[in-house]
């Protein structure tokens, strides 16, 4: 069965392939269909987001497909940068510049608890010919590191530390030990055992 990831990052298609690897289903991206338009994400939750891209992707290709909107929330910063994540250095997104900006914001703060984040993930699935919806969540709490180290993962992840990890940044576990933990693993794997029921029924 052909699942479309609408996405053109790498990382989020590795993620789901690596969770899928034991089913059959077959995972696509935006990567294989490069007339796709790009989806404006102008919605103001994460959960806006991720239904927009869905239905705008399965109306152009008539495959089931799924989108995420994920994002880090700080606690010190009232949430922030949220949905606007991808974006938070100005356009076009730019993860180096990020987390950059991210570091200096945060300089003033010190101590872990003070730093305090977490990742969120919403996931949809839009299939069938009424458009079914199918919707998931996930969320990993941790902390912001003082310095950007590791160089797997992507996005946030070279700052972003998990407890369950010694002080290692989600940049420097390896995609096993991130999908265990992380927002959108804990989304995926949700997903993953609807996509299972559906294909039952």
């Amino acid at each position: 069965m052909k699942l479309l990831l609408a996405t053109h990052n790498r990382g989020k298609v590795a993620d789901l392939q690596d969770l899928l690897r034991d089913t059959d289903f077959e995972v696509l991206s935006c990567l294989d269909f490069p007339d796709l338009p790009e989806v404006e994400e102008d919605g103001d939750t994460f959960l806006a987001n991720a239904r927009k891209k869905a239905l705008e992707i399965f109306e152009k290709t008539g495959l089931p497909t799924l989108a995420d909107d994920s994002g880090l929330e700080v606690e010190a910063l009232d949430g922030a940068p949220g949905i606007y994540s991808a974006r938070y250095a100005g356009e076009p997104s730019d993860s180096a510049a990020n987390n950059r900006k991210l570091l200096a914001v945060l300089e003033p703060l010190k101590k872990p608890k003070e730093r305090a984040a977490r990742y969120v993930c919403v996931l949809v699935l839009v299939h069938g010919k009424g458009r079914e919806e199918i919707v998931t969540y996930g969320e990993c709490k941790g902390f912001i590191s003082t310095e950007c180290r590791g160089d797997n993962g992507f996005g946030y992840d070279p700052l972003f530390i998990h407890p369950a990890f010694g002080g290692r940044t989600m940049a420097e576990i390896t995609l096993e030990e991130k999908n265990g933990v992380s927002h959108r693993g804990e989304a995926f794997r949700a997903m993953k055992a609807k996509l299972l029921e559906m294909k039952e029924v």
